[in-house]
């Protein structure tokens, strides 16, 4: 069973800069890829990122590519999502995820998930 809870969401002005954080309680959190997907208000689920277990490589969507950098800890079984030049269409609750194999930017590759946590970028 893994459990994810995401943190470090709030209102930042388009522009800035805010870094997520998921932490896994897993005992073997270095077996996993893991992902970051958002959902705007009206909008289905979609996917932000992913890194392999090791976090050798990571993947990112067209949208965030540039702006966004996904990292891992495996030693404290953490996650961090790392945006920077946020716009508002950036705006949406931000969830992790984990998956076995590798990264997948279907949502539903992904066994794991956390309650989310929400991020509102004003103009």
């Amino acid at each position: 069973q893994v459990r994810l809870t995401e943190s470090g969401g709030g209102l930042v002005q388009a522009g800035g800069s805010l870094t997520l954080s998921c932490q896994a309680s897993v005992r073997a959190f270095s077996v996993y890829t893991m992902g970051w997907f958002r959902q705007a208000p009206g909008k289905d689920r979609e996917f932000v990122g992913a890194i392999k277990s090791l976090g050798l490589s990571a993947s990112y969507a067209d949208s965030v590519k540039g702006r966004f950098t996904i990292s891992r800890d495996n030693a404290k079984n953490t996650l961090s999502l790392e945006m920077t030049s946020l716009t508002p269409d950036d705006t949406a609750m931000y969830y992790c995820a984990a998956r076995s194999g590798t990264y997948s930017d279907y949502d539903g590759a992904y066994h794991y998930w956390g309650q989310g946590t929400r991020v509102t970028v004003s103009i």
